[in-house]
C-alpha cells in the first residue's frame, strides 16, 4: 500500500516498531533517498516458491476482475517464475513510459515518496511477507508493490497520474492537505475500480493482490460503488483492517488524469472547513452502482 510516515517522526517510528516486527526493513545500507540494493542473489529458493504460490493464485484471479490494461501488463512482464528482478523491469517501463523502479527496505517517509513520484521512480519494498502471511499483511511487502502497483505503470495515462500525485503530494506537504490526498491515493491507486464494457473491473494494488477482496470488491451487495469525483473521494474516511465499505469507479484512467490537474490549494482550503463521510456514506442523488452479476448491472 506504499504506506508512508511523516518526515520528522521517522526514525522514531522506526524504532519504535522494529522489535515488536510491526515496521521491517533493513534501513542501514539504504541512502538519502531510501533507496537500497535489490541484492536478487539473496532471495532463498523458499521465497521463490511463495512467490510463485502467490503469483499463481493471483493470476487465476484476474480474468474477469482485473481491467484489461493490467492483464496485458502483467503477461509481459514475465514475473511468474520467482521474485523479479527490479533493473529487467525498469529497462521494459522506461522504454515504454519513463518509468523505472527503486528497491526500499520498506516504508518510507512522505517528502521521500512524493519525490520519487514526482520524478517518475515508483518504490517497491525488497522484503517478502513470510508463509503464514499468505493471505494478510499488515504492510505492504515485494508481492503487493510488485504485482499490485507495477502493471499499470505500462499505461501512459496511468503512468501520467502517478507522476501528477506524487506533485500533488510535495505541494500538499506544505498546505495541510495530506490527509485529504491520501484518501485519494487509497481510493484510486489502492482500491480503485473501473467501469468498461463487460462491467465492472478492478484496477487498484490493494484489490489486485489480494486473495478476496478481488471477488468482494466486483459481486458482493454489501459494499457502495459510487461514481469517482474528487472532492467526494476527499471528504471520505476509509477502513485500514478490512474489506473497503465503499469503492469509486471512474470511467477511465483519462478521468483520473484530468481530477488531478487542478491546483488543489482552493479544495484543501474548502475541504478543511468541511465534515468527512464516514466510509459506508451514500449521499441523497448518489447512486449505488449495482455489482457485476446483479440485474441491472
Amino acid at each position: 500500500m506504499n504506506t508512508t510516515v511523516d518526515q520528522a517522526d521517522f526514525f522514531k517510528t522506526l524504532e519504535e516498531k522494529s522489535d515488536n516486527g510491526a515496521l521491517r526493513g533493513d534501513y542501514s545500507r539504504c541512502d538519502a533517498n531510501y533507496v537500497v540494493q535489490q541484492d536478487w542473489n539473496a532471495y532463498t529458493p523458499e521465497q521463490h516458491e511463495l512467490w510463485r504460490r502467490l503469483y499463481q493464485r493471483q493470476a487465476k484471479l484476474m480474468h474477469g476482475r482485473a481491467c484489461d490494461v493490467f492483464i496485458e501488463s502483467l503477461a509481459r512482464m514475465d514475473a511468474a517464475d520467482g521474485i523479479p528482478r527490479f533493473d529487467q523491469t525498469s529497462e521494459a517501463l522506461r522504454k515504454a513510459t519513463g518509468w523505472e523502479l527503486v528497491a526500499v527496505p520498506g516504508l518510507v517517509p512522505e517528502l521521500t515518496f512524493f519525490e520519487h513520484l514526482a520524478n517518475r521512480r515508483f518504490p517497491v519494498t525488497v522484503w517478502l511477507r513470510e508463509p503464514h502471511e499468505f493471505d494478510y499483511i499488515v504492510e505492504p511487502d515485494v508481492f503487493h508493490d510488485f504485482f499490485g502497483h507495477v502493471p499499470l505503470l505500462f499505461n501512459p495515462t496511468f503512468a501520467d497520474y502517478m507522476q501528477q500525485y506524487g506533485k500533488g503530494g510535495l505541494k500538499a506537504l506544505k498546505l495541510d492537505g495530506l490527509t485529504h490526498l491520501a484518501r485519494l491515493y487509497w481510493y484510486t491507486v489502492e482500491f480503485g475500480l473501473i467501469q468498461t464494457e463487460q462491467g465492472l473491473r478492478a484496477y487498484g494494488a490493494g484489490i489486485l493482490s489480494s486473495g478476496g477482496e478481488v471477488e468482494y470488491c466486483l459481486t458482493d451487495p454489501a459494499p457502495r460503488r459510487i461514481a469517482f469525483d474528487v472532492e467526494r473521494v476527499m471528504r471520505t474516511l476509509y477502513k485500514i483492517d478490512s474489506y473497503q465499505e465503499t469503492y469509486f469507479v471512474i470511467r477511465d484512467f483519462q478521468q483520473l488524469f484530468d481530477g488531478t490537474a487542478p491546483d488543489f490549494s482552493p479544495l484543501y482550503e474548502r475541504l478543511g472547513k468541511l465534515p468527512d463521510f464516514a466510509a459506508d456514506t451514500l449521499l441523497p442523488g448518489e447512486t449505488n452502482i449495482a455489482p457485476n452479476g446483479s440485474k441491472g448491472a
